[in-house]
């Protein structure tokens, strides 16, 4: 198990209780992808092997231009590999129809994105409940989830401010409730403080971390700093396309 530097004994404590599942919630299965450049084939992702478990915090950790964006949005079933298999909870999601993976998506999936990629006309309720509001839902019935999930990132007196009224780290807060609202299992990090002061990034990482073990949720996030990466128990690196450390 790997902790933050400055994890206090207590939280360590709690870190060893908690008891995380050994049923796989992802599996990459010789993945690779091949983008298209002229009539230049760039290799982005290499055989790429993996499994994530339900619970864990995973940190994928590479340079700039490594392929690790490239292998989380294919996690997450935002881009589709050239080769090679991705599953989640045991199913084939690019073999799926696209109005299956979209439910995929919606439904197992939250997305937390380096610049927020929050509505600016929309306030904080508004931007949070969004992914209800596509998924067909009545905002109403979800009132009191996001009650819980204000209160879980600090928000509940900021619900009627528009992202222009917010702090950076303000905003990637609301990023982070928009992933919860429909209690999904897994919550996908792209750089989630690479916008973000020091200050700032660390209380959203020590919230990242709460949210792994109070709610139960599977994280795995993709950064280029080793500081980022500590949070997670496990880093998976990677250079070049190619798992160097798993």
């Amino acid at each position: 198990m790997k902790c933050n530097k400055n994890t206090s004994g207590d939280e360590l404590k709690r870190l060893k209780e908690v008891n995380y599942s050994k049923e796989i919630l992802i599996e990459t299965v010789n993945v690779n992808k091949i983008y298209k450049l002229g009539l230049l084939d760039i290799e982005v992702l290499k055989n790429i092997n993996l499994t994530i478990k339900k619970g864990e915090f995973v940190s994928i950790m590479g340079p700039s231009g490594s392929g690790k964006s490239s292998l989380l949005y294919m996690l997450g079933g935002l881009d589709s590999p050239t080769s090679g298999s991705v599953k989640i909870e045991g199913k084939e999601i690019y073999t799926m129809k696209d109005k299956a993976q979209s439910i995929i998506r919606r439904k197992t999936v939250g997305f937390i994105f380096q610049f927020y990629n929050l509505i600016t006309n929309l306030n904080v309720e508004e931007n949070i409940m969004l992914p209800i509001l596509l998924d067909g839902k009545k905002p109403k019935d979800y009132k009191d989830r996001l009650k819980k999930i204000l209160d879980i990132v600090g928000l509940k007196d900021r619900i009627h401010h528009k992202p222009s009224e917010l702090s950076g780290g303000q905003q990637q807060r609301v990023a982070i409730a928009r992933a919860l609202i429909n209690e999904p299992d897994l919550i996908l990090a792209d750089e989630p403080i690479g916008n973000l002061d020091s200050k700032s990034g660390r209380e959203i990482m020590e919230l990242l971390k709460q949210i792994n073990i109070e709610q139960r949720k599977t994280i795995v996030q993709v950064t280029h700093s080793l500081d980022s990466a500590s949070y997670g128990k496990r880093i998976i690196g990677i250079k070049d396309g190619m798992v160097i450390e798993n």
